[in-house]
């Protein structure tokens, strides 16, 4: 068969893989041509971006997990299906080399190639290299003859000038170069602890491929690319399909396989429903976030992936499904849960409760779990006979505590997991439920079985069944009802703008009325001081001081005879930042340094960009000045445009990611406001929770910047006043004649030190890593209870909740930050601060309470 393909590749992950292969589907569909898309591995995130590219369905092609000898017709299904693609494109995983470990690159992404025929285009990442990037192109090109390179696509170039020198060093390759992608051109989608966040629950996803697309068929040769994939050889095998029944009679009852779905439940492969279909089930879709039902004439279950420990608050509001599954599955429905699924039908996960259905409980882990494993049933299940082998995957940060005496599903390398369950007692278990996914097409036996048993008769949930589940209490049900998740932005249009406080001197810069001035000194601490709230009001991470941070600390007393001295410490920033000692000036926290800022010069024009931390504008006004203010707002999530900058203005402030939106500006946006005769001074008080600390300024040699950076929040020492100024050595030799003697105590110089050594970056990183973790739990949490949510990069998320509600939340025990003290906020907006699943999903849930108490003060209409 007649297929042109090609797979995309990378030499590691964090290339662009995902942006340039959906950029490339989306591109070519818009160019009139059908575009099947595949992705290797048993990813589950990444095709349904791809689905949104080529509007069909994403496919994974995955030898353990299917065979070698599936790869060529599924990926032949896959183009035929719904209808002939006239052009395959393949992503790839990790590096183009990089399989299963132990096995020579088994699985890889050039596995794939070699085996569909396919040639490679290779993206790689630029940013940091030029010259070298060729050698690694011709390491890569020459490593494995059955793996052809045809060409490469350079992305996160620097400049014009930066691309060229990669150009003319891949000349000697032979390697065509088809495009070039600018730092600052991509889009990216945002991520969570299982990588990228699935495209169903980003309501810009559709709007973001869409620009990824303009983007990729501007700057990739569209018509070399389509050159290239023609050049792949016929296919002999054919078109996959699902085995069917052949007991089965034409037009006999299909009995309904209830498949969950919606936001919490994205990971399936496409091939499921499909093989269900040809085993002669039918299969139907419902959300167990919303749906307070199971589909009529439900005979079976299907629970697959997903992300219910994001979704928690909502999946347990949900109590007439809850109860509705979990009776289904204790009166003997044939029911299959993998990995999500299980969570689903545990009793509780992080302290919310789930169905009930079986007798454990979840909770979120340390570490991920990411493996191929290789299956054995230990006694006949639902899915397989005794000593039954099939072959998986584990993807998740999640346990189960299992209850006693249960038998497992699996033996997974050995090792027992999961539950092979009668509760009906009929005599032969109905339920299967396991961290293990599997492909339906490699597990075709499994199907049958599944089938079998729906067929033979389990229990048909009907109408009449459900209504003992609907009179129960639906109050924070109807409360999503009434304002749904991703309805926040519309409904938002239509009210009236939040009053901003007025300024002093200058005029405002935003278009809404003033109202009497806020109180710049108001301070998160001072929510909690005196009460035993839940403390979700100030910014300081949770997590322990590390002992290597406690010791410096100790020592640093123990050794205080003398008067302190910050040198060491000025070197260590120094190293830290790759900066010049006198590009480095240690100050008492953050505090101190927006007082040397304004008291260094006379400022003639000095900006505040609001809404942002209140202490730079109240230390301005100290030292005598007028305040402009510039005003964001939050119809375009608060973004910053440059020309909304005075020209006069001789100093600009501006947080990044600002307190307490939790907008992260694009670097090359605060650069733009640089210019001669202006000081741009950028707040980077939270920049270490962004992983990467993607589009800081740290380390940027830009004439007139100045960044702050503070180790307060991070590393959990609010009494410890520890930060320092990084910029431009004349500024900062203008700011330090006003810096009294010793303001940085021995303490805070030992601290500065500590946390500027490579392992205290790398522990950063985790601590950053765990937040973007527990920020999608809060963050979803709230969306689902229709709250407009702001902050996708910072340690706390800007909720817009109503009038009232942080006092009814005092009332319920959690303390909130109040936001009518910022300038361009008002009482109907909070700042949660970002804390571990189980206390989000308890502020969600009284949240609810308020909100189903007083429904006034919900989402504004």
């Amino acid at each position: 068969m007649r297929l042109p393909r090609l797979v995309v590749a990378a030499p590691a992950s964090g290339h662009g893989k995902t942006t340039i292969a959906t950029g490339l589907m989306a591109a070519l569909r818009r160019a009139g041509h059908t575009v099947s898309a595949h992705k290797v591995g048993p990813d589950y995130i990444d095709p349904g971006y791809h689905a949104l590219a080529t509007g069909r369905p994403g496919r994974n092609l995955d030898p353990h997990l299917v065979g070698d000898d599936r790869l060529v017709p599924l990926l032949l299904h896959g183009a035929s299906t719904p209808t002939p693609a006239d052009v395959a494109v393949v992503e790839g995983v990790m590096g183009l080399y990089d399989g299963q470990i132990g096995t020579d690159g088994y699985a890889s992404t050039a596995h794939v190639a070699a085996a569909i025929g396919a040639p490679v285009i290779l993206v790689v990442d630029i940013s940091h290299a030029s010259r070298t990037i060729a050698a690694t192109v011709a390491g890569l090109a020459a490593f494995d003859p059955a793996v052809r390179i045809a060409g490469v696509v350079l992305n996160k170039a620097g400049s014009q000038r930066h691309s060229d020198e990669v150009r003319r060093a891949l000349e000697v390759t032979g390697i065509d170069v088809l495009g070039v992608i600018g730092r600052d051109d991509g889009v990216v989608a945002p991520s969570r602890h299982l990588g990228l966040v699935p495209a169903e629950e980003r309501a810009d996803a559709e709007a973001s491929v869409h620009r990824l697309a303009a983007q990729v068929a501007e700057r990739v040769d569209l018509e070399a690319v389509l050159r290239i994939a023609r050049t792949a050889p016929d296919l002999a095998d054919q078109p996959w399909s699902p085995p069917a029944d052949e007991d089965v009679r034409a037009g006999a009852p299909r009995p309904v396989v209830a498949v969950a779905g919606g936001r919490a439940f994205t990971f399936r492969y496409a091939e499921a429903v499909e093989t269900f279909r040809a085993a002669g089930l039918e299969p139907v879709t419902f959300d167990p976030l919303r749906d307070e039902a199971l589909p009529d004439g439900t005979a079976g279950l299907y629970l697959g992936g997903g992300f219910p420990e994001v979704h928690a608050s909502a999946l347990g509001a949900n109590t007439p499904l809850r109860a509705a599954v979990r009776d289904a599955v204790r009166s003997g429905v044939p029911t299959i849960a993998e990995c999500a699924g299980l969570l689903y039908l545990t009793g509780r996960l992080d302290g919310t409760p789930m169905t009930g259905a079986i007798a454990a409980r979840a909770g979120m882990a340390p570490r991920l779990t990411l493996a191929y494993r290789t299956a054995i049933a230990p006694q006949e299940t639902l899915l397989a006979p005794a000593g039954g082998r099939v072959r998986g995957h584990e993807f998740h940060r999640t346990t189960v505590a299992p209850a006693a005496g249960e038998q497992p599903a699996w033996l997974l390398d050995g090792r027992p997991d999961g539950f092979s369950l009668d509760p009906a007692r009929v005599g032969y278990a109905t339920v299967h439920a396991s961290y293990l996914h599997t492909h339906t097409a490699g597990t075709p036996g499994a199907v049958a079985r599944f089938a079998e048993a729906v067929r033979a008769g389990g229990v048909s949930i009907a109408r009449s069944a459900r209504a003992s589940t609907n009179g129960e209490t639906r109050s924070a049900r109807a409360s999503t009802k009434d304002n749904p998740a991703g309805r926040g932005r519309a409904e938002r249009g239509s009210r009236p703008p939040t009053p901003t406080p007025a300024g002093r001197g200058r005029a405002e810069r935003g278009s809404r009325p003033p109202t009497p001035a806020a109180n710049l000194h108001h301070h998160g601490d001072a929510e909690v001081r005196g009460t035993d709230l839940v403390d979700l009001a100030v910014n300081v991470s949770r997590e322990p001081r590390p002992g290597w941070l406690d010791r410096a600390l100790h020592d640093a007393v123990t050794a205080s005879t003398d008067y302190p001295s910050a040198d060491a410490a000025r070197d260590a920033i120094a190293a830290r930042h790759l900066r010049g000692v006198d590009e480095v000036l240690p100050t008492a926290g953050g505090a101190e340094a927006f007082t040397l800022v304004a008291r260094m010069r006379t400022w003639r024009h000095p900006v505040v960009v609001h809404p942002q931390f209140t202490e730079p504008e109240a230390a301005l006004r100290s030292a005598g000045h007028e305040v402009d203010r510039v005003i964001l707002s939050d119809t375009d999530d608060f973004a910053l445009d440059p020309a909304r900058i005075p020209e006069a203005a001789d100093l600009v402030i501006i947080g990044n990611p600002t307190n307490p939106t939790g907008t992260l500006h694009p670097a090359p946006t605060l650069r733009s406001l640089a210019r001669p005769g202006r000081v741009v001074v950028v707040d980077e008080a939270f920049i270490d929770a962004v992983p990467g600390e993607r589009d800081s300024l740290a380390s940027a040699r830009t004439p007139g910047l100045l960044v702050v950076r503070s180790l307060t929040k991070t590393w959990s020492i609010p009494g410890i006043r520890a930060g320092y100024l990084l910029g431009d050595a004349t500024l900062l030799s203008d700011a330090a004649p006003h810096q009294p003697p010793w303001s940085v105590s021995a303490p805070a110089a030992a601290a500065m030190i500590a946390c500027s050594s490579p392992h205290a970056v790398a522990e950063a990183e985790r601590r950053a890593a765990a937040v973007v973790r527990h920020r999608a739990v809060l963050v979803d949490g709230l969306r689902e209870l229709g709250i407009a949510v702001h902050g996708d990069a910072a340690p706390f998320v800007l909720a817009h909740v109503g009038t009232g509600v942080r006092e009814a939340l005092r009332t319920a025990g959690f303390a909130v930050r109040r936001c009518d003290t910022f300038p361009g906020l008002g009482p109907d907006w909070v700042r949660i601060a970002v804390r571990d699943p189980a206390t989000s999903h308890g502020l969600v849930a009284a949240l609810a309470s308020v909100r189903a108490a007083a429904p006034s003060r919900g989402a504004p209409a």
